[in-house]
């Protein structure tokens, strides 16, 4: 029996009941990602200390919903004694001797920790080609793309493997990929959870969060991720709150912005018919929809390629072949060991960003655009902030096409940015973003609505997705049913 295919409160209940123990559950999700393999969306399995912990758990009282579920965890976040490599070369041998803050907050709930998903290197793109260890393949047509850069995490959940994955989203890579993949991805407000541990993109910027098969699940498991956490600085304080408290509430007279700019001619005409199917679905619950400017939006690009590519020229410095990771054999001096490591370790794109950022931070560049994009991007957040004065939500679709082919060319490196054109809005303004999916293209490919709220509303964001959700009641099983074109 395919437990997993159960909805949590199923699997906590048979759990309680003794019917099943986590042992079931995760020699299930191990059989799953066998099955399918071919989607290559782990680079690392830990199926022996997975088993064990199982083990471990079946004399325990199932104290909460999450205790004893699979959980895969993007390769970028750091897992004690687990390979974590960031799908690059250059730490293809590096084994953690800590945990990030989210792994001691999942193992506190003792969720169980499946593997470490595949991904684009150091989270730098947009499809997850740029793996090292090669791209994911999207469940619902292997010869697409996953998304990225949190690919490996949206197929797994997409393929029913485990329940749950943990991404991050510096510019749209938790909910771009859920888009492609059919499932819900999360990218809360920046400092809702703990950075610490995940390894460093672009800081300003970067935010881990959860990705699910449905909206009640992504709200159970952001419930166990947040907090204040003193080893990260730019963590929030906040009250505990229950972020699955408003779904079920009713969404009547709520106000809903969408930016003209997100409806435009960059959106294929079939996603943008599939919202208007949804403010339909909106209005005739007495939801308000309107459409504005935003100002800025078509800068966004532009203003992530400066601050990310900064960020991260200055965050990728530290891999010097030294301290850990790969090292260039039998170096001739120092300047041959650095040189020498960076380019056999670091792949195409990284190189190529890291040299972009390097460019943005040097001398009188670094006011010019790095410090102009800062000041830009502070004007971004006022105008997000009035229309918040105003309206509940801004919508939108996630993407503006669904997933392209794997073999579709990567040699445009622009391509990559305008991929994630209307989500990266979201990190420019530090707010909570999640991609619902909505419904089918007429090839069967997902396609995605991108809820934003004000900073620190995921909750209501949960409450509208969910009050769609029940209303599209789409299957969003790649391997059966009808695909709800």
């Amino acid at each position: 029996m395919k437990y997993l295919d159960k909805s949590i409160l199923e699997i906590n209940k048979l759990l309680k009941e003794k019917k099943i123990t986590p042992v079931t559950l995760v020699e299930e999700a191990f059989a799953n990602i066998e099955n399918n393999k071919d989607l290559n969306a782990y680079i690392t399995l830990n199926k022996e200390a997975a088993l064990q912990e199982a083990k471990e758990l079946e004399n325990m009282e199932v104290d909460n919903l999450l205790f004893g579920l699979p959980i895969a965890i993007k390769d970028n976040i750091v897992t004690k004694n687990l390979l974590t490599t960031c799908a690059s070369h250059i730490l293809d041998n590096f084994i953690p001797l800590y945990d990030a803050t989210v792994i001691e907050k999942i193992k506190a709930k003792h969720m169980i920790i499946i593997g470490k998903t595949n991904m684009d290197e150091f989270a730098m793109g947009s499809s997850s080609r740029t793996s090292y260890f090669g791209a994911p393949k999207n469940p619902w047509n292997p010869e697409k793309i996953a998304g990225g850069s949190s690919g490996g995490s949206a197929v797994t959940v997409a393929c029913r493997d485990v329940l749950f994955a943990l991404g991050s989203d510096t510019g749209g890579s938790i909910r771009q990929p859920a888009s492609y993949c059919g499932i819900v991805g999360m990218k809360p407000t920046y400092g809702r959870i703990s950075r610490y541990g995940l390894v460093a993109f672009a800081s300003s910027l970067d935010q881990i969060g959860p990705l699910t098969k449905n909206v009640y699940e992504n709200a159970l498991l952001l419930n166990a991720l947040v907090g204040k956490d003193p080893k990260d600085l730019t963590s929030a304080s906040r009250k505990e709150e229950d972020f699955t408290a408003l779904i079920g509430k009713p969404i009547s007279k709520m106000k809903v912005a969408i930016p003209n700019y997100f409806m435009s001619d960059i959106v294929n005409p079939e996603i943008k018919a599939k919202l208007k199917d949804i403010v339909s679905i909106l209005e005739k619950n007495k939801v308000q929809v309107d459409y504005l400017d935003i100002k800025y939006l078509e800068n966004a690009v532009t203003l992530y390629q400066i601050i990310a590519m900064g960020e991260a020229s200055s965050n990728l410095a530290r891999y010097d072949g030294i301290r850990y990771g790969h090292s260039k054999e039998n170096p001739k001096n120092i300047t041959d060991l650095y040189y020498g490591t960076r380019q056999e370790g670091f792949g195409e794109e990284v190189k190529r960003r890291i040299m972009v950022g390097s460019y943005l931070l040097s001398g009188a560049n670094a006011q010019i655009y790095y410090n102009k994009a800062l000041s830009i991007r502070d004007d971004m957040k006022k105008e997000f902030s009035q229309v918040f004065k105003d309206y509940d939500f801004i919508i939108g679709p996630t993407t503006t096409t669904t997933a392209y082919n794997l073999t579709d060319p990567m040699d445009d490196p622009l391509k990559s940015f305008l991929d994630d054109v209307l989500v990266i809005p979201v990190n420019m303004t530090g707010l909570p973003g999640l991609n619902l999916p909505i419904g089918f293209s007429k090839n069967h490919m997902p396609i995605g609505m991108h809820i934003i709220a004000n900073s620190f509303e995921e909750a209501k964001i949960y409450q509208l997705a969910s009050f769609l959700e029940q209303q599209l009641k789409l299957d969003l099983n790649p391997h059966g049913g009808d695909k709800n074109v």
